[in-house]
């Protein structure tokens, strides 16, 4: 993990939604590669590079070993778990099973003021490729698919896929980021989000296959 990152927004207050905004963020850092397998990293640690307390972080932590994204390591913090290329190729194939033919379909039964409010989402992915802001960019990507998702009117399909994002692993993205890359993969939510508001299934198929390619593609290579 680098010296310096991006630090949390200012919330306000404390609470269960804090530890979640923190929680939230730590997960987005080990997607993107920021936090990597076998090394163990410090509550203490992480705070001073979000800019926020230990206690949330703590806590947060303790969530994240629940869902076994990291290990405690007694007397020293917790260590990110590997994931297998196997394991990435396995989460892969479920998540294109499950996203590819549910938003191709979305393009004929999603509501347009519906689909339109996903588009802040979609331009803020843009700007956090533009800036480098790996956290962010996982961060706005996943709202803007399980938003997407969640127009299908299937709460256990979206979870599904919320804990087989959690579980991938992008290391690709900081490479993309600093040669430049990163913005033409973000620009596909803009153009996925136009074939779903012009009704244009099969182009909507052909974007969410290319873009889901690239979590085992250019996304995925260290």
């Amino acid at each position: 993990m680098t010296a310096r990152g991006p630090a949390l927004p200012a919330l306000g207050g404390r609470g269960p939604s804090y530890r979640e905004r923190v929680a939230d963020a730590l997960r987005a850092a080990l997607i993107a590669g920021e936090l990597r397998p076998g090394e163990v990293y410090s509550a203490p640690g992480l705070a001073a590079r979000f800019g926020v307390s230990a206690t949330p972080v703590r806590e947060a932590l303790l969530d994240l070993a629940k869902e076994g994204l990291v290990d405690a390591v007694p007397n020293k913090g917790y260590r990110v778990t590997a994931v297998s290329e196997r394991q990435l190729d396995e989460y892969t194939q479920v998540r294109a099973l499950i996203e590819i033919p549910t938003t191709a379909a979305l393009a004929g039964t999603a509501g347009t003021a519906a689909l339109a409010a996903l588009r802040p989402a979609a331009e803020e992915i843009v700007a956090a490729a533009e800036a480098g802001d790996l956290i962010a960019y996982v961060d706005a990507d996943q709202r803007f698919h399980l938003g997407l998702l969640a127009l299908a009117g299937n709460a256990h399909l979206v979870e599904v896929v919320r804990d087989l994002r959690r579980r991938s692993r992008l290391y690709g993205l900081t490479a993309l980021a600093e040669q430049g890359r990163l913005r033409a993969s973000a620009e596909e939510h803009l153009e996925l989000l136009d074939a779903l508001l012009v009704r244009d299934r099969e182009a909507v198929h052909a974007v969410m296959t290319r873009h889901l390619g690239h979590v085992r593609g250019l996304w995925a290579a260290p």
